[in-house]
């Protein structure tokens, strides 16, 4: 299938109308046009022990591990999602670092000293709470995924931003849900996968392709070989 466009001018009007669709999307779209559900049940105290990797932890020690969580998260979108801007991934990040530091570090404190009851005190706690670290940081990294994940810690990173101190882990405990789905893969839902990583194929507007407002023939093949247009 083939489109003729009778004028550039013809073509500009159909981009501008076509920018104003895109435009039109919801804020949350940056990757897609009708974005997969990533939300999930908060997490219980139960849910959370097997989630976070914390048998037998206290219902103090899940809170500290549902922040530390968090923050790892938020650190990881941090570092893997800045090829989208608009998701302020960094400033989230640190904005959360400065606005929760108190209750970031008792989570680590209080973490610490779950492994020191869990694994042996001194030297056995210590490398067991490093393990637990390197762990959760490497669970919270993807890459088929990365879109969504990117999306989902965005929300959550401007939800922990908020959040009144001392209340990192009542973010956590609803946001954690919603970042550990978003780790699986899920595509586009208006268009399906793969059509999720939809892009606009652009004819060239060099005016070598163009005579009397019609896109050459050569130049069209090579339009529709970029869109994926059999010929």
């Amino acid at each position: 299938m083939t489109f003729r466009f009778r004028s550039r001018q013809a073509f500009a009007a159909l981009t501008i109308a076509a920018a104003s669709l895109a435009a039109a999307q919801p804020a949350a779209a940056q990757f897609f046009w009708s974005p997969p559900d990533m939300s999930a049940p908060a997490l219980t105290d139960e849910a959370a022990a097997t989630a976070l990797g914390l048998p037998g932890a206290t219902a103090d020690e899940i809170k500290a591990g549902l922040t530390w969580n968090l923050r790892a998260a938020i650190n990881v979108a941090a570092l893997q999602c800045q090829f989208e801007p608009t998701l302020l991934s960094v400033s989230n990040y640190n904005a959360m670092i400065a606005h929760h530091d108190a209750e970031l570090d008792a989570a680590q404190a209080t973490l610490l000293s779950y492994f020191q009851r869990t694994k042996g005190k001194g030297k056995p706690g210590q490398s067991a709470s490093d393990m637990y670290n390197t762990r959760i940081y490497s669970g919270y990294s993807t890459v088929q995924a990365q879109r969504g994940f990117c999306q989902a810690a965005a929300a959550v990173g401007r939800q922990a931003i908020f959040a009144d101190r001392g209340q990192l882990n009542v973010v956590a405990r609803q946001g954690l849900a919603s970042i550990k789905k978003s780790l699986v893969h899920a595509g586009e839902q208006y268009y399906g996968d793969p059509g999720w990583n939809y892009q606009l194929a652009l004819p060239s507007l060099d005016a070598k392709c163009w005579k009397k407002g019609v896109l050459l023939p050569e130049c069209h093949q090579q339009w529709n070989q970029k869109a994926g247009v059999q010929p």
